[in-house]
């Protein structure tokens, strides 16, 4: 006969995956509410959110019971939905945006996420993890690229939560800018002559639901070229992981750094391994789209799992710092993207 201590390691685990399981559920829900969708709103940003909110009234009384699930949530189901996301991508995707694109998708994210790192540790004295962290959402993918970035840093929780807050924050600004910048490229004073800007807006904006919602105001032909476009950017996290992971990698305090200790990001190896899958034996259309909701609801429940293990007042503690890093990037990616498209568009045309 089993006892109660023998059975009572499988409470936690059992309880903390039912409450991000169902913090997730209620994510993917209200992320199909259209206003949500319209500006940008993923799954994976309302997952946070509600994580947070519980995470900060009544979580801390259920800590005890859930923890175990929840660890598991934000680091096993986590590396799992970053592998699955390679069913999102295909090489063939490469060849639809040419050359130019995937040019100036490599040389935005390498530009800024060496600009995070130079302001964000020499000028703003930040945290290496937390500037690394913010570069990574800003220069690839958004919260994807800084949950798949955790793992290799070992970061704290709260580091990564103000990384996401600031993909939430400029990213949702990016959907109204960029298409008042694209009215504003037809008037003779403003200059801005951009060769095709679906790549614009998919080699700049943050998150993939963002940019589809602000090429979509613009018209569909530009919705379609800044989607694959920013697809071919995400298809780029998998080496970015790798040599990031070559550079430096945690001692086991997770605080100072050795330079010549190598972390290997495994999963990224198998990330890449479903996208070479992906792209020469394509799956069934339906369960391609199964994988790709189980994917959402691995990632959302990493992310609600995250957003309960987050106090504000650590957030709080960050200060403003932070933000002034994520405003640099944007400023960046609106700016320096506009000439980096204008110049490498025309030079690989």
């Amino acid at each position: 006969m089993r006892t109660a201590t023998q059975t009572s390691p499988l409470h936690p685990a059992l309880a903390g995956l039912a409450l991000s399981g169902a913090l997730a559920w209620a994510a993917m829900s209200l992320g199909n509410i259209g206003w949500l969708q319209d500006h940008g709103f993923s799954a994976l940003t309302v997952a946070i959110v509600l994580g947070i909110v519980l995470g900060n009234t009544i979580y801390p009384r259920l800590g005890a019971s859930c923890g175990e699930g929840v660890r598991f949530s934000k680091q096993t189901l986590l590396r799992a939905g970053i592998i699955l996301y390679g069913f999102r991508l295909t090489f063939q995707d490469i060849a639809h945006v040419g050359l130019a694109g995937v040019v100036i998708d490599a040389a935005m994210l390498l530009s800024t996420f060496g600009l995070a790192w130079l302001v964000g540790t020499k000028v703003l004295k930040l945290d290496r993890d937390a500037a690394l962290l913010i570069g990574a959402g800003s220069s690839i993918c958004g919260a994807a690229a800084v949950m798949a970035t955790e793992p290799v840093l070992r970061a704290r929780s709260e580091q990564v939560t103000v990384a996401v807050s600031t993909v939430v924050i400029f990213g949702s600004l990016a959907i109204f800018l960029y298409p008042l910048l694209h009215t504003l490229q037809a008037e003779p004073a403003w200059g801005l002559r951009l060769p095709d800007f679906g790549v614009y807006i998919g080699s700049t904006v943050h998150e993939v639901a963002q940019v589809l919602a602000a090429a979509r105001s613009i018209d569909q032909h530009t919705a379609d070229v800044a989607v694959i476009t920013k697809m071919v950017r995400v298809m780029m996290l998998a080496p970015f992981l790798l040599m990031l992971s070559m550079k430096a990698a945690p001692t086991t305090s997770g605080h100072q750094h050795q330079p010549n200790k190598l972390s290997i990001p495994w999963f990224a190896f198998a990330f890449i391994g479903v996208v070479v899958f992906n792209s020469f034996f394509p799956l069934p259309a339906a369960l391609n789209q199964l994988l790709l909701q189980a994917d959402t609801l691995m990632l959302a429940m990493a992310m609600a799992a995250l957003g309960l293990s987050t106090h504000l007042s650590a957030l709080r503690s960050a200060g403003i710092k932070p933000m002034i890093l994520g405003a640099v990037l944007f400023a960046w990616l609106v700016v320096g993207g506009a000439l980096v498209n204008g110049a490498l568009g025309r030079l690989l045309a």
